[in-house]
Parts: structure tokens; C-alpha cells; sequence
């Protein structure tokens, strides 16, 4: 494992040819990892409990094999999946059926009604004070160990079964246009800055502060006999529609639309794109929008109804070569002032008088400074798989969309897809801009869970680019060409005939 006293990288490359491969297969696969009633609800920064069920929670798996190489994607209806248990899971399924551990993606679709997976860890606190543990174990949102050992399980299980099943396949690779169901949550204001969700009507808001990213990726799989195996859909905007209860989010609107619509029941895997600054809420909104389980089929039913479009149109092929690589290096972070540390000391220690808010936050510093003393940088991995004329370049943030957008610009395969909370979490990563003095806002609080240096975003996105680099893209399968023209119709090759 990398620690903040390295200064090389660990850099895994394992380069195709993108020459003329054999036949790819293709194999998927899902488990089921709903939470019980009771467990924690992720998403905030204290506790919360789950008191109903909606829909389930899944892991769903892809696993690709070119005949030289295979990688393996793992979708988790998580809001996070915490670094150490991407570590014992690729080493289980490496183990298990041979796919290298650095060939497998592992992202979370950060749904905020999910299992409990963070943002604590069990025992991330141990060393500090009696103070600071009853904080972090007993006030703060906190993974629970056994079910994170159930995710483990599920996600071993599943990319072993859709490995030893996996068969001949055609590939599809589009992508489509939705721009109705995601906003950038960050506002430009009068006062210069940018704040996070300043609210519907507010008066001081001049414009959205960033852009959105409307590409629906998709890539979809057909065995020889023209039967839907699997299906991929990238697209960025959190999931934070919360339909009522233990849920996948709008995510279960997504799978429900692409199953119902082309009438099957084909394995659907979502990866989160570059959304840590968009959500489904529109602060500019000049109607009143709705929430809850109607905008989860909003969101989740657009996607998925574009997915469908763009699947109804892809050219298949059977020629597609893969490739992977990854980056793993220390990042620093970010260390509050002595004097920020001693106030939020102060508060909390009077929460009777504090503000929540301001109570909450200062628990968040108090937790910081305690980490700082463990762990000065956090360990992180940016990774490239490619799939023939698609790349999914990964990184374990809640990822600012221009950052996404950037690697996006100047990658050179036709298809790009940026894949957040991957391999691991570090909380927000904000552009450098964020930082600035017209910047601010909620995701450039520092907090236990957010808390990188402001260089962050700029390492990730430099690091997922010169990985692009080090790969050969190759051309999408291509429509067959018309036959060659021999005649006109000829019931339609006529004079207007007026008698």
C-alpha cells in the first residue's frame, strides 16, 4: 500500500494490440445487497436509520475477455465503497478466477438510500482520544462491518458467475443527450462567490456557477443467437432523489425503463460519472419541480429511455480489443488552522448553546485533526479500462463535472467515461477554481470526508488523461454499407400523374 512517504508511483500497464483480436466474450451478473431495516442510512454527517424498504440494492458486474486480457466492472447501489474493501475484493476475485486485480473497476452510484458503507469505518478511530471516538462512532454516519462483508461476498460472487458464464458477444458504443434531469447545484451570487444549493426564488443569484454533462454512455452486449446479455450506462448527476425507504435511488428507474423497454431482463451496471457538483435540483427552476419517488422515476425513466434510443441504433461488432491501467500515489491533506481546531474544540464541547450546523461541522474538524495524526495523505488510484473504442477512467472523489468534462476533451477515443467514487472514496474534489475567492460553497468545506489539497482534482484528471495516452483507441463496429445501387423503385419512379 502506498503511504505519504513515497514519492514514485505505482503504475500497472498491461498494453494490447489494437490490432484484429479473436471474438470477445462477455459475461454479467447481480446480487442482491439490500440492508436490513434498522442499519444506518448513509449521506449525511450524523446518524440516520433506515425504517422501510422501496426497491433493492444491487451489485451488478460485467466481466469482458478479449482472449488475451479480461477486466471486470462492478456497479454498487452505495453511497460509497471504502478503500480497504476494494483491496480484499479484487484480491478475492484475482484469487477466485484469475482476473488481475488492477482489471477490475469497483464504483459506487453514491445513492443516499443505500446500505451503510461509510462515511466512518469501523475502527478508523481506535487510536484517538475517548472524546473523539464517541464523535466518530457514536454522532458521525459509520459503515457497519458486517454488511460490508456482504457487499465483499456479493461482489466476488458476482464477477466469478459472470466470469465462468460468459460467452461469444457482440459489442454496441453510443451515446445519447439528457439535459433535463441534471443542474449544476453551485450558483454564482451577488456577493462574488459561489454557494451550494442558495434556493429556489433567491433574489441574490445571478447564474448556474458550472455546467452539466448530458452524455449518456452506453455499451451494450448481444450473444451470437441476437440475445441482450448486459447493458452500461454512464451518466453524472448524484443520487439523491431518495424515493422513501431502502433504495438503488433513481437508479431502479434506469434498470426498470431499459428491461421494460427492450423486454428483457439483461443485467443493467451503472457508473457514476463526474457529479460532485450536480444533482437533480434545479435552483434556477422557474416551476415548482417535484421530489421524492416522482423524481426518481424522472431522472432514472429519461436516462433510461435515452439508453434505450441509443442502444436501437448501435452497430454491433465482435472484434474488440481491451486494455488497462492504473496510478496509485499519495495525495496530502488539507490541514485546518490551529485556531479553526481550537474553536471547533470549543464547540463541541457546548452543544446545548451551538448551532447544529456549526456543531456539526466543528465535529467534522475535531475528526480531522484526529486523522491527521494517522494518516497526513490518503492513498489514491486512478484507473483506465478500456473496451475497444471506450474508455472508463476512474477516480475515487465525488468528482467536479469540469474536471470530468476535461478528460473527456482531450482523450482521444470516441468514447470517454469519467467514473467517480471508484476504487475507493475521498470525499468531494473540487476544481481549483472552487478555491478561489469567487468560489466557496458546501464542497470546499473541509471536513473528515473532504479534505484533499486543492490540487486534487488537477492531479486525478492529469493522471486519468496520461493513462488515455499510454492506450490505442480503435473505431466503433460500423452499419453495413448500402448494397450497390441497381435500379429505382419501380412503383415510384413516375411522372405526377393528374388523369
Amino acid at each position: 500500500m502506498a503511504t505519504a512517504g513515497m514519492v514514485a508511483v505505482c503504475l500497472v500497464s498491461s498494453r494490447l494490440n489494437a490490432a484484429e483480436t479473436a471474438a470477445i466474450k462477455a459475461g454479467f451478473a447481480e446480487r442482491d445487497i439490500t440492508p436490513a431495516l434498522g442499519m444506518e442510512q448513509p449521506g449525511g454527517y450524523g446518524k440516520a436509520y433506515h425504517s422501510s424498504f422501496h426497491d433493492p440494492c444491487k451489485v451488478r458486474a460485467a466481466v469482458f475477455d478479449d482472449g488475451s486480457k479480461r477486466i471486470a466492472f462492478i456497479g454498487i447501489d452505495a453511497l460509497m465503497i471504502p478503500r480497504h474493501v476494494v483491496i480484499k475484493t479484487r484480491a478475492a476475485i484475482q484469487k477466485a478466477c484469475g482476473i488481475p486485480a488492477a482489471h477490475i473497476m469497483i464504483g459506487a452510484s453514491h445513492s443516499h438510500s443505500s446500505g451503510p458503507t461509510g462515511m466512518v469505518q469501523p475502527g478508523e478511530f481506535d487510536h484517538a482520544s475517548e472524546q473523539v471516538q464517541q464523535l466518530a462512532y457514536q454522532e458521525s454516519s459509520m459503515a457497519d462491518a458486517g454488511y460490508l462483508l456482504t457487499i465483499e461476498k456479493a461482489m466476488v460472487d458476482a464477477v466469478t458467475w459472470a466470469d465462468k458464464h460468459k460467452v461469444e458477444a457482440q459489442l454496441g458504443f453510443g451515446s445519447g443527450h439528457e439535459d433535463k434531469v441534471a443542474f449544476n447545484r453551485r450558483l454564482r451570487m451577488k456577493n462574488g462567490e459561489s454557494w451550494s444549493h442558495p434556493g429556489v426564488g433567491n433574489p441574490d443569484i445571478i447564474d448556474y456557477a458550472g455546467p452539466i454533462d448530458p452524455e449518456v454512455g452506453v455499451i451494450a452486449a448481444w450473444d451470437t443467437s441476437g440475445a441482450l446479455l448486459g447493458i452500461m450506462v454512464n451518466y453524472a448527476c448524484h443520487c439523491t432523489t431518495n424515493p422513501g425507504g431502502i433504495s438503488a435511488n433513481w437508479v431502479q428507474y434506469l434498470e426498470q425503463v431499459l428491461q421494460g423497454g427492450l423486454n428483457t431482463r439483461a443485467t443493467v451496471v451503472f457508473l457514476q460519472g463526474a457529479s460532485g457538483d450536480i444533482t437533480q435540483v434545479d435552483n434556477k427552476a422557474a416551476f415548482q419541480r417535484p421530489g421524492g419517488e416522482a423524481m426518481s422515476k424522472f431522472v432514472g425513466g429519461r436516462i433510461g429511455a435515452e439508453a434505450i434510443k441509443v442502444i436501437l441504433g448501435m452497430a454491433r461488432g465482435s472484434a474488440v480489443n481491451l486494455d488497462a491501467r492504473h496510478k496509485i500515489w499519495p495525495i496530502k491533506r488539507r490541514i485546518p488552522s490551529t485556531a479553526k481546531v481550537k474553536k471547533a474544540y470549543e464547540l463541541v464541547n457546548d452543544k446545548q448553546k451551538a448551532d447544529k450546523t456549526e456543531w456539526t461541522f466543528a465535529k467534522e474538524i475535531v475528526m480531522l485533526d484526529a486523522i491527521l495524526k494517522k494518516e497526513p495523505a490518503v492513498e489514491v488510484e486512478v484507473q483506465a479500462l478500456q473496451i475497444g473504442p471506450a474508455v472508463f477512467v476512474s477516480n475515487p472523489a465525488e468528482f467536479f463535472v469540469e474536471n470530468g468534462l476535461r478528460i473527456k476533451k482531450e482523450s482521444a477515443f470516441p468514447f470517454t467515461y469519467p467514473v467517480e467514487l471508484a476504487n475507493g472514496c475521498t470525499g468531494y474534489v473540487p476544481t481549483e477554481k472552487a478555491f478561489a475567492k469567487d468560489g466557496g460553497g458546501y464542497e470546499t468545506r473541509l471536513t473528515f470526508y473532504s479534505n484533499l489539497e486543492i490540487t486534487a482534482g488537477t492531479q486525478m484528471t492529469d493522471a486519468g488523461i496520461e493513462l488515455t495516452r499510454q492506450m490505442t483507441p480503435v473505431n466503433p463496429p460500423e452499419h453495413p454499407k448500402p448494397r450497390p445501387f441497381s435500379a429505382p423503385w419501380r412503383y415510384g419512379n413516375v411522372s405526377p400523374e393528374l388523369d
